[in-house]
């Protein structure tokens, strides 16, 4: 099936979900859609007792779509890019510490503490795998989505720095486990010495790298911008950068993720204040934010679809709700750790650092991080137990972070 009737029907199942969701259930968006999308799923897997060749067929569909290309390589970056243009230097300043702490300490402290717990644990279920697997599962697991939550702890009445770490720290957080996560598949591979220069370099290349193309690209769109007053070409200009910039960032090997979010941030603060007209301004946040719902529409809507195509077993369902727990203890943890530097400057008491961890979502970036691991590197595990983790964050955790938050 040919690439863009693939999109018009995601499209069409995405429209027909959110229409369902707004009219009878009534949930968050995102939620809502994923939860559809599940029960479409469902619905489909019981008709293949009745009629086998049509859910077959629909699952080839799926396996036609590479999630993880269409997601890493895709959407990723426009996600990103729109939700860095939205944010504020001035939140980020009154937060820089939180969210430098929690986007880079506690993604890193994540990664080694579930990398771990996820090793031992399967060795107890007698499923051998090495130590730089786990840790590869560790970094795909880690980083946060609050975009299924975040409407829900605004309308439970939570202080603003609290919103702005979640939606500061999602953004860094996604682009440091994407290079984390790069940096040990790499070192996984079987022709590569573990050396403590090569992981520097790697993770050097990607994460400096990114950064540095991030600025190039944010200061490159404000001086085309600040040269001509047309919103139609200035918002193809900031579409160029994002386009342009993630697939440069390919080729140069440099993390695509970190790039868009600081020329999201750029182009959101200081080419909106010194580049824009009022008129442009408003067309460029609307256009962004039009984008960022139809592609987290498209991602939740997919996130549901692949239920289609997961194949798991009772042990591999059991040991993904050990690591539920594991989990969620280590998202306290990770939190706690670095919040006891926070409280030298301000304080962050146990109820922020509880929202946090149960507003801390796990969504789409885990799946497709976790269907680009090689088979080799037990893929047929990683990808089902992802799955299982994601879907409970979503469904469970974000329909309840509300009530949580107000009490």
């Amino acid at each position: 099936m040919a690439l863009f009737h693939l999109i018009s029907i995601l499209i069409v199942l995405s429209a027909l979900f959110a229409y369902i969701n707004f009219r009878l259930l009534k949930l968050p968006n995102t939620i809502g859609l994923m939860l559809v999308s599940l029960l479409f799923s469902l619905l489909i897997l019981l008709s293949g007792a009745f009629f086998p060749s049509f859910k077959n067929l629909i699952a080839i569909k799926l396996n036609s779509i590479n999630f993880s290309e269409l997601l890493l390589e895709g959407m990723l970056s426009f996600m990103l890019f729109a939700g860095a243009i939205h944010v504020k230097y001035d939140d980020l300043k009154r937060e820089k510490l939180p969210i430098l702490l929690f986007s880079t300490i506690s993604v890193i402290l994540s990664t080694l503490i579930i990398g771990f717990s996820s090793f031992y644990l399967l060795s107890l279920f007698g499923i051998q795998v090495t130590l730089i697997d786990a840790l590869l599962f560790g970094a795909l697991i880690s980083p946060t989505d609050p975009i299924a939550v975040l409407n829900i702890l605004k309308r439970a009445g939570i202080p603003k720095s609290i919103e702005t770490q979640i939606a500061g720290e999602s953004l860094f957080n996604d682009g440091v486990a994407v290079v984390v996560f790069m940096t040990i598949l790499q070192l996984a591979k079987p022709d590569m010495t573990f050396q403590v220069s090569n992981v520097l370099m790697l993770f050097g290349q990607e994460a400096i790298g990114g950064i540095v193309l991030g600025i190039v690209l944010g200061y490159l769109g404000y001086k085309l911008i600040a040269s001509i007053d047309n919103y139609q070409v200035e918002v193809l200009i900031t579409l160029a950068i994002v386009m342009g910039g993630y697939t440069l960032a390919y080729y140069i090997h440099v993390s695509g993720p970190l790039a868009m979010v600081v020329a999201g941030l750029i182009t959101g603060n200081h080419v909106e204040k010194f580049g824009m007209s009022t008129i442009t301004a408003e067309y460029v946040n609307k256009f962004w934010e039009l984008i960022d719902e139809v592609s987290n529409a498209i991602l939740f809507v997919l996130i549901g679809l692949e239920l289609l195509v997961i194949h798991t077993n009772k042990t591999i369902v059991l040991f993904a709700l050990l690591l539920v727990i594991v989990g969620l203890l280590t998202r306290y943890v990770s939190l706690w750790i670095p919040s006891l530097a926070i409280r030298l400057k301000e304080k962050i008491t146990h109820r922020t650092l509880k929202i946090l961890t149960w507003g801390g979502l796990r969504g789409g970036i885990s799946i497709a991080l976790a269907l680009s691991i090689p088979i080799y590197l037990h893929n047929d595990i990683w990808v089902p137990v992802t799955y299982i983790i994601v879907c409970f964050s979503i469904l469970v955790q974000g329909l309840t972070i509300g009530k949580l938050a107000k009490r």
